[in-house]
């Protein structure tokens, strides 16, 4: 007699995880669909933004404030030849101003004052105007991202020849070719980048 009781109990207890794991497979499957809509090409693009402006910001994070001006000429090493390029801080301002340079016909901003060349402008000096003007240029990216749709991407923005895609593609490409001297800077100066920390060097 005492065996029926615990026999229901048991068959109680079976049914309820059942339904509660078909409930769970049921929420996840309804989302399924949601998170597939939810991926646009817009969002797409805007996530590789991300990934390269969390890069580049961090890497220009991490160069101290005293090594913002370096440049490889100053090591004067054996049979290079790094005469004349770029220092730490300009490699930063620069991708700022061609973040600008290529993301704004996106979105008919205006370049910032002072916004000449590719080498940014000339009266940023310190470490926090250059990445202020950096962090802006990349938040004109997310901008110029969200203008794009399937129907108007390979159409040039204005009196242009690049697609939209291209030049929002182009901007983030151009980032990542930068942000692999960044990386060589910071490792001159025996700064680990950020990227690499808590990784096999």
């Amino acid at each position: 007699m005492k065996r029926r009781p615990i026999f229901l109990l048991l068959a109680v207890l079976i049914f309820t995880a059942i339904a509660l794991r078909q409930g769970k497979n049921s929420a996840a499957a309804a989302a399924a669909p949601q998170a597939q809509q939810a991926s646009t090409l817009a969002s797409n693009v805007d996530r590789e933004v991300s990934g390269i402006e969390k890069q580049v910001v961090e890497a220009a994070e991490a160069m101290p404030e005293d090594k913002f001006n370096f440049s490889p000429e100053s090591l004067h090493i054996s049979g290079s030849d790094y005469k004349g390029v770029r220092t730490f801080a300009v490699q930063v301002k620069h991708i700022g101003a061609s973040n600008y340079f290529i993301w704004s016909p996106l979105t008919g901003d205006k370049l910032p004052e002072g916004l000449k060349d590719g080498n940014g402008p000339e009266n940023l000096k310190t470490k926090a105007d250059i990445l202020q003007f950096l962090k802006e240029s990349f938040a004109l990216g997310h901008k110029a991202a969200a203008t794009l749709t399937t129907e108007n991407m390979l159409q040039p923005p204005g009196s242009g020849k690049s697609s939209r895609l291209h030049l929002a593609e182009f901007g983030v490409a151009h980032a990542f070719n930068h942000y692999g001297q960044m990386v060589e800077y910071l490792r001159m100066n025996g700064v680990v980048p950020p990227a690499s920390r808590g990784k096999s060097d």
